[in-house]
Order: structure tokens, then sequence, then C-alpha cells
């Protein structure tokens, strides 16, 4: 198979995964569509950084959500009051998604234009990512989805930028800061859990 058809598979793949994130309500699909979407992630990265560096993102994606997952198993079933605030049709959601996708079709021949070089397949996946994940943090505002969200939008923001520098130090921040939004998120799971009872 030719590297551009895996290309525009995994743009694919990671589209589906950030709208699957973006209407799915339950936590172990999320879950699961947020590690398929760092094996997306990975492949976009292997394009440009050794094999050896681009691993690195897969473990550390996977890692940060097997953190989310033993904190969200570790708390009692049922939607959060803090989501019932928030706009709850699919069809909203799929909607806001499709202005997204629009936004990122029209704007990414610019960014090609920007940064000669870079993969076209490349520019619309980090745009997807990034967009799906700022929407995503636009429309929610429980903990693990927040957490999901801004997982994504980082995701997004280390696909384009993996695509112009290669660097270890880099590969380890990013690292560093992905395991710190999943503890981050695991602590406000778990803080905010006895204030929501309460009510």
């Amino acid at each position: 198979m030719s590297s551009t058809f895996i290309t525009w598979f995994v743009v694919a793949l990671v589209l589906v995964t950030s709208v699957g994130l973006l209407i799915s309500r339950d936590w172990r699909w999320n879950l699961g569509l947020m590690a398929a979407q760092y094996f997306g992630v990975f492949i976009l990265i292997s394009q440009t950084w050794p094999f050896g560096l681009a691993s690195v993102k897969l473990v550390t994606g996977w890692m940060a959500c097997a953190a989310l997952g033993v904190t969200r198993l570790g708390l009692p079933e049922g939607e959060s009051p803090l989501e019932s605030a928030w706009p709850q049709g699919r069809a909203f959601r799929l909607f806001a998604a499709s202005i997204v996708i629009a936004l990122v079709l029209a704007s990414a021949p610019n960014m090609e234009a920007l940064v000669p070089g870079i993969n076209a397949g490349v520019v619309r996946a980090g745009l997807f990512l990034a967009g799906m994940g700022l929407l995503h943090l636009g429309i929610t505002a429980e903990p693990l989805r927040v957490a999901l969200g801004l997982l994504t939008f980082l995701a997004g923001f280390e696909v384009l930028y993996a695509s112009i520098e290669t660097s270890v130090l880099l590969a380890g921040l990013f690292a560093i800061v992905n395991l710190g939004l999943a503890l981050v998120g695991s602590y406000w799971m778990s803080a905010a859990q006895p204030a929501e009872s309460a009510q």
C-alpha cells in the first residue's frame, strides 16, 4: 500500500474518532476512541520522526487513556450534573462538527502554503484534531470530557509541529504535558465527585 493511501486512511481515522468523542456519551467508548486516535497520530508522526520517537507518542497516549480510565472506573456510574447543562442533542454536535470540518477544509490550503513541504494529509489531520478538541472544550464541563478535549487539541498541535521539528527533547516535553493533563484530569474527576454526589 502506498504511503499516500495510508496517510488519507489515517486522516479519516482521526476524523471519525474525534467526531465520535464529541457525540459519544459512554466513557468506555470515549477512551477506546481516544486510544484509536493516538494510534492514528502515531502513524502520522512516524512519517517524519524516527520510529522510536513516534512510539513515545503512542505509549504516552495510551498511558494517559489508562490513567483516565482507572480513575473513572472507581467513580459511580451515571451522568454528571455538569454535563446536563450543555447542549445535549447529537444532531447539534454533528452540526457543530460539520462546521469545524468545513473550516478545516477551507483553511488547509493556506496552511500548506505557509509551511512548504508539509504533507496535505498531515495538515488536515492536525487541523481536524485541534478544531474538534476546541469544539469539545467549548460544549462540555464534565472533567473527563474536558481532559479528552485538551488531549485531542494537543494531539492536533503535535501532528502539525512534528512535521516541522524533530527533537528528542520535544518528544519528551510533549510526553510530560500529555501525562500531566491526564493526571490533572484524573484528580479533577476525583475531586469533583463529592460535590456532585451532594447535589
